[in-house]
């Protein structure tokens, strides 16, 4: 038994991937690329693309959303978990990273699946919005730009039906929320939007601490 999270050393953490990790060779190929990149670290851990991809089967998710698709590992592990018809809105600003992320889409047969708009996250949200798109996803998934995380978790949050879920990462930013004298623009949004979505009536959530912290919120 245990109050707390358990620490996670690195051999721990190399037992949870052996036998929690139920990982495919088109995964491990777009992370080991991923990782040659100087941008390399933004890329979710092997485990949460899976809780990922287990909690849109859990919802039966059909129509999911993400802002910040970067190299599309996180696209890549909830479009395998939708079904055939299913699709995921990916919206991101580089025609760069996201060159990566269609190779890997088109090999894994879910490029059809996946509508890539290249435009500022708030900007793609709120189009959708205005086309009178509100409250029709399922899933929406947030790994952007820090500092307009409460813009984009409003937006998507109008997007998502009652019942639907959100999840929001880097809520943790590696310890830096729960340091005062981390008072940088990107820390200060993130640790914000920890206390709002604590006091928000309109969800349930759990704060999830895997990767560098995962907020599930539960639309009301």
């Amino acid at each position: 038994m245990s109050r707390r999270t358990i620490q996670m050393t690195d051999t721990l953490y190399d037992y949870l991937h052996g036998v929690a990790v139920r990982d495919l060779d088109i995964l491990k190929r777009l992370r080991e690329e991923t990782q040659q990149l100087p941008q390399g670290g933004m890329q979710i851990s092997p485990e949460q693309g899976q809780l990922m991809a287990f909690l849109v089967k859990l919802i039966g998710a059909k129509r999911t959303l993400e802002v910040g698709t970067f190299t599309g590992y996180s696209s890549l592990c909830v479009a395998m978990a939708l079904p055939e018809d299913g699709q995921l809105v990916a919206c991101d600003v580089s025609d760069e990273w996201t060159k990566v992320a269609r190779r890997y889409w088109a090999e894994a047969g879910v490029a059809s699946k996946i509508d890539l708009r290249l435009a500022p996250g708030a900007d793609s949200l709120a189009a959708m919005i205005e086309a009178g798109e509100t409250e029709s996803f399922d899933f929406a998934f947030i790994d952007a730009d820090k500092s307009k995380y409460d813009t984009y978790y409003e937006l998507s949050l109008q997007l998502l039906r009652p019942g639907g879920m959100m999840a929001l990462d880097n809520m943790l930013r590696g310890g830096a929320v729960a340091d005062p004298t981390r008072q940088d623009e990107d820390t200060s949004a993130i640790r914000a939007l920890n206390e709002k979505i604590h006091a928000d009536a309109r969800v349930d959530m759990c704060l999830v601490p895997i990767g560098d912290g995962l907020t599930l919120v539960r639309k009301r």
